[in-house]
Order: C-alpha cells, then structure tokens, then sequence
C-alpha cells in the first residue's frame, strides 16, 4: 500500500531526512518511530504531498506521490500534529465542510460525516463550536476530518500529544479500530504508543532508518541480554567514565534527572550479548571510591532497544521550527470560513494542510 524508496530532503547543507526506505502492507499498523528532531514530521509532510522531497521515491495505493500528488492526496487521512480546526464552526459544520472539499458526493456527506463522529465518539458535541472544545476532544475532531472521506491511508502524527493519560486510552483504542480497513502510520515519540498499537515499528534517528521489524522481533534482536540502572554517588562525567572500564557492557546512557528529582547520577546499561557484568559493575564503582546507591537488573524491554539504537549524540534538524528553507515551501494561512461563507464548490484538495490551522487555545 506504502512504499518509500531512498527517500531525502535537504535544506541546504542540511539533511533532514535522507535515503530513507519502508513499506507499509495494506490494513497494517506502522509505528513511526524516533527522538524529537529525528524527521517524523518531515517524511510525514513529504507522504502527504505537504513538502517535495529532494530525492527518492514515495507511493501510495500506486501513486507517486510527486507525479500523482491529488490522485495520493484523494486516498489518505492526514492528521498533523497540530489539528486543522476551524474554531469559530461547529463539530458537525466543520466536519460537511471537510467531506466537501475531500470530494465526498452530496449525497454521501451526512452519512459519511455522522460515521466519523461516531467512531471518534464526538456525536454528542456534533453541534458545540470547536473553540468551546476541550484539547482531547479537539484531537478526536482531527482524526474525524482525517478519516470522512473513508480514505485507504491514514497518517497520524503524534495523535496522543497533550491528552491526559484516560483520553490516550481512548485515543489509542480509536486507532485500532481503524485498522483493517485502512493502512495507518502513526508518528510518534512514545514507546507506549507503539507498543500497544502497530504491527511493526520503523525507527528513525537523525533522517535515517536504523531498524524496521515487529515490537516482538526488535526485542529479541538483544534477547538474553540484560538491562541495568545505576545510581552512583560524585559528578556525573567521572561516574560514566568508571562504568566505562567494565569489561561486559555494550552501552551507558545518563538518566537525565529534574529539578523535583534530582538526586545522584543514574544510567541505563546494556550488557554485551551473554555478559552479566553486575557484580563487576558493583566491585568497579566500590573500587573507584563511588557511593553505590541503586543498581537493578531487568531484560531488554523495547525501550532498552530504542535506546540503544539512537543513543548517539548528533547535531539533529528541528522540526518544531521550521528551517528557512521549509519556511519558504509553507503555505501562507487562509482566511477563517464559516459554515455561511464556506464556498458551494471547492477543490479536492484532500489532505488537512488544505485547511488552515488555528492555534487558538482549547476551553474546558
């Protein structure tokens, strides 16, 4: 249903994604996952024919994605970060405007969007305006604009961002429910998130894919090893160089601690394949003159896996900010429109960065 082939973007000198490659099989669940900064968002844009890519090859249901940009946009859902509302609209209005401009036929709209309030369970605030809306029930308006015209692809980014811990719940029992019937990517940064919702997961770390398998497969890539936390007493630099010199450890991670904790220097290490350096661990930082305050040992959880593929410290492309060349290709905001100004006719233009965004602040 997806393919991605060598797939780059630059911005001047700078790559944010690059040679990038993934398939996606028809009613799969994709995580997409990597750190802040690591491209999500670009590939993202770049699939739903928001941003050109600089080279390489993306398809949809057939369609190139540059070639083919309207027949691609026609078949996929795209929810960004940030949804495209319309705050001054109503749930449902907003919802009929969407489904027109999608290409939906007049007479399919009413049953199509009265779909997708009840599978997002938005039904009951059909007629409340958007701006009255709470964050949780603003992110369930955006996947019911990304989901109306029944579209065979879906892509989310970060669906769950700001949701409390019952509306991700919530959230995240939508998306499976989604799929079968449609191909879903889900963007995101949270181990959760893939863990209890894809199929397989694709890890991105500074604009390039570093592993593509199940959940369960990428755990078993470090079976039988072994997962470490120590809490170590002195400055954090001469505590990492001491756990260094055991012989049996693959990586060291810091914790990285808080104001409301912050307490001693704490790491994530990994054993080598077979090693159980623990007492070795415990013997080296008594030798070293270190107060040793915590050391636990558990497996190789997926969080041990992301981590010990994008622990390397880079130079990564933020995407929270746009670059001045991203700034350049962004589209400028289109005037608000209401049900009454909104136009008879309108363009198929299906994906949401057809819609413009409103940044204004939700009212619980």
């Amino acid at each position: 249903m997806i393919e991605v082939e060598q797939l780059s973007k630059r911005y001047g000198s700078t790559a944010a994604i690059h040679n990038v490659s993934f398939q996606v099989e028809s009613g799969e669940i994709l995580g997409f996952l990597g750190p802040n900064g690591a491209g999500k968002t670009t590939t993202m844009r770049i699939l739903s024919g928001y941003l050109p890519a600089t080279s390489g090859t993306a398809r949809v249901a057939g369609y190139e994605v540059h070639s083919d940009s309207m027949a691609v946009r026609q078949r996929i859902g795209y929810l960004p970060e940030i949804p495209p509302l319309y705050p001054e609209m109503t749930v449902a209005a907003f919802l009929h405007f969407v489904a027109r401009i999608k290409g939906v036929a007049a007479g399919d709209r009413a049953a199509q969007v009265a779909s997708a309030m009840q599978r997002c369970n938005i039904t009951e605030k059909r007629n409340v305006l958007i701006r009255k809306l709470s964050k949780g029930f603003r992110q369930r308006v955006g996947i019911a604009q990304a989901i109306v015209h029944d579209p065979a692809v879906i892509i989310l980014d970060e669906p769950t961002v700001g949701l409390d811990p019952r509306q991700i719940i919530e959230v995240r029992h939508l998306i499976k429910s989604l799929a079968g019937q449609h191909t879903i990517i889900l963007s995101t940064h949270i181990l959760p998130e893939v863990s209890m919702t894809c199929d397989r997961v694709a890890i991105i770390d500074r604009g390039e894919i570093v592993a593509t398998d199940t959940p369960e497969n990428l755990q078993a890539q470090l079976a039988g090893q072994l997962g470490y936390i120590v809490e170590v007493s002195g400055e954090e630099q001469r505590a990492q160089q001491v756990l260094e010199l055991v012989i049996g450890v693959d990586s060291i991670t810091p914790i990285a601690r808080t104001k409301e904790q912050p307490g001693h220097p704490r790491f994530q290490i990994i054993a080598g394949a077979g090693e159980d350096p623990g007492a070795a661990i415990a013997a080296t930082v008594v030798q070293a003159g270190l107060g040793l305050y915590e050391l636990t040992r558990n497996r190789v959880s997926l969080e041990d896996v992301f981590i010990n593929l994008t622990m390397q410290d880079s130079d990564e492309v933020s995407e929270a900010a746009p670059t001045a060349g991203e700034a350049e290709l962004a589209p400028e905001a289109e005037p608000e429109i209401t049900p009454e100004t909104a136009p008879e006719t309108a363009p198929a233009a299906n994906d949401s960065a057809a819609i413009a965004a409103s940044q204004e602040e939700p009212r619980e």
